[in-house]
């Protein structure tokens, strides 16, 4: 299905209902309240009657919050939407404000003396109001668990998704849901665990081989769940959203219940009980600590092992990312075709882009709502193209394609820049620089042990040296057939989590002129073992990406005289692959245009 997006609160709704909100809180005693974009299951996808932040501020970004105090409501964003936030919000009415350089806590202190702000405890996670409650203390600010306010005041809010749950094959999945349950239950006896709450959707999903169809693009099911120690799984979710197929896909051992149960099934459980403090809910946690039950912090345990993907996931991402890699092509070179018309909007190029994939007659969907950013819309990182932003596609400008799509045997991510006419040799020059960093990432041989914060760096240096950065993660975790953003893994300034073998993972470096356009790159690896070198101390475990992604770079935006003997090297071999990998799968005339893309440089 084609469509453009634009749900947010206009001007004149932002105000009023940020002015009907302050009434509810005045009425409450609280002089304010938390407005995160989150939902119970604490993922990063929410469904249309969670989208809390949207409906009061405007904002759509898949990141921030908002905190309404009785004179200010400071809208949080990081680096990717500082140029967004501004274009969506009531700038007279809301603030933006830089996060995480500032922090909730420091933030409130400078604006309230005192008084009880209010928040969801089921919104927000244990880890989180810690912080706050941390960053608060000795003020005469009070954190106070309440209701949500925002639904009190939301008069047509949707109800919760009924997408239909269906099986996800093990062959696809290289091992049975059983397997995984056995393998995970062992690990909480280990523990001294009895059980452990599962609140991510995904997790759930890839814990039970099941997939689902509640939130836009993303084949996830909303369910909560309780994984026992002897293996079994208690699955609470609709029971509308599963035929008799998917219930027998479940089996004996897996138990469906309402999601009314979930709450009064906690209190039942005996102690202790693994809880995430990252991801979970509070209320999750508040629960069973007033029943009584210990409570025993740890990682969700379904995170970490579904990251590791097995040999029949990383197979299926390879053969999407091919599948998918002639379709770009074929768009691409459409594209090409098109441009020197000059007729295209950013919606016909998304449009367009879609219907390739659809040829394929393998996409169950598109993996997001794809960024098409002409120009300044480049700058824009997240950039959503609506009926009222469409643009023209200008001459002599970059335009920025960040797309994906949804397979049964895997999930692609791909951005490519493409120059429209001659967009100049400073575009050029920041380009070359963006593709060394693509291409730094690509090469890289690290120990292992080695966490995302390492490796991120790189990705950078060719910029820095330019003077050059750019605002957001070098790349993001990714599943198979699952959502194209997952945890735990990055390549982060912050991300601690150590790479291992299995781990699928964005490489994306970019550089963005507000007002002028956006450069971003973006293949998807996978971490293998590295093979030993010649004169290496073959004691030494080191670890390597392997490219997933295979779609030529514009080489008409190309600086060579940047680029190092080995960029040379490796983006000649690149595309001598890309070459290689896709040209029995291409029309004739995508073929004469993927051999003169992947000339040798």
């Amino acid at each position: 299905m084609f469509q453009t997006f634009d749900t947010q609160a206009s001007p004149a709704q932002g105000p009023a209902r940020l002015a009907a909100l302050r009434r509810v809180l005045a009425a409450e005693g609280l002089a304010g309240f938390i407005v995160p974009r989150a939902d119970i299951h604490q993922g990063e996808y929410v469904a249309a009657r969670d989208e809390r932040l949207q409906w009061l501020t405007g904002f759509t970004g898949s990141a921030g919050f908002c905190i309404v105090l009785p004179t200010l409501a400071g809208v949080f964003i990081d680096g990717r939407y500082r140029t967004q936030v501004k274009g969506q919000v009531d700038l007279a009415h809301f603030t933006p404000v830089p996060w995480p350089e500032t922090k909730p806590g420091d933030w409130i202190k400078a604006h309230l003396p005192e008084g009880v702000v209010g928040f969801d405890p089921w919104l927000h996670s244990a880890d989180e109001i810690a912080t706050l409650e941390a960053a608060l203390e000795d003020t005469g600010v009070i954190l106070r668990a309440c209701a949500n306010q925002i639904d009190r005041i939301w008069p047509d809010q949707p109800g919760p998704p009924l997408g239909r749950a269906f099986p996800h094959p093990d062959s696809l999945a290289g091992e049975t849901s059983a397997q995984k349950r056995t393998r995970l239950a062992e690990a909480l006896r280990a523990d001294g665990q009895t059980a452990a709450v599962i609140t991510l959707p995904d997790s759930i999903c890839w814990l039970l081989n099941i997939r689902g169809a509640d939130v836009p693009r993303n084949p996830i099911l909303h369910a909560l769940a309780i994984l026992h120690d002897n293996g079994h799984a208690t699955l609470f979710a609709d029971a509308a959203k599963f035929d008799e197929v998917t219930r027998s896909h479940l089996g004996a051992h897996v138990s469906l219940r309402p999601v009314s149960a979930f709450v009064p099934a906690l209190h039942t459980l005996q102690g202790p009980v693994r809880v995430d403090r990252a991801t979970a809910p509070l209320a999750v946690s508040t629960e069973l600590q007033e029943a009584g039950i210990a409570v025993a912090w740890g990682d969700d345990p379904c995170r970490l092992p579904k990251a590791k993907k097995t040999a029949a996931e990383i197979q299926g991402m390879r053969e999407a990312h091919l599948r998918d890699g002639a379709a770009m092509v074929e768009f691409l070179c459409w594209l090409d075709s098109q441009t020197p018309k000059g007729r295209l909007t950013e919606i016909d190029v998304v449009r367009a882009l879609e219907g390739f994939r659809r040829a394929t007659n393998a996409l169950h969907d598109i993996s997001f709502d794809t960024i098409c950013g002409s120009g300044p819309h480049g700058a824009i990182m997240h950039y959503r193209v609506t009926d009222e932003s469409n643009r023209a596609i200008g001459r002599n400008e970059l335009l920025l394609v960040d797309s994906g799509a949804q397979y049964l045997d895997g999930t692609t991510d791909i951005t490519r820049t493409i120059a429209v006419g001659d967009p100049g040799d400073y575009a050029r020059a920041c380009f070359t620089r963006v593709l060394q960093g693509t291409i730094a990432i690509s090469r890289v041989r690290w120990p292992a042990g080695y966490a995302g914060r390492d490796l991120d760096p790189l990705a950078r240096y060719a910029l820095w040296l330019g003077g050059q950065d750019f605002n957001h993660g070098t790349g993001h975790g990714v599943g198979a057939f699952l959502s194209v953003h997952e945890g735990p893994q990055r390549l982060s300034r912050i991300s601690e989590v150590q790479l291992e073998p299995g781990m699928i993972l964005s490489n994306e470096p970019g550089y963005y002129r507000e007002g002028e356009f956006g450069i971003r790159l973006e293949n998807l690896v996978v971490v293998q073992l590295a093979t030993n070198l010649p004169g290496g101390d073959p004691e030494r475990t080191q670890l390597c990406f392997e490219t997933l992604t295979f779609v030529p770079f514009d080489r008409r935006l190309l600086r060579p005289d940047l680029l190092s003997p080995g960029d040379r090297d490796w983006l000649n071999a690149y595309h001598a692959q890309v070459l290689a990998r896709l040209a029995p799968r291409l029309s004739a005339d995508a073929l004469i245009w993927c051999q003169a893309a992947c000339a040798v440089i």
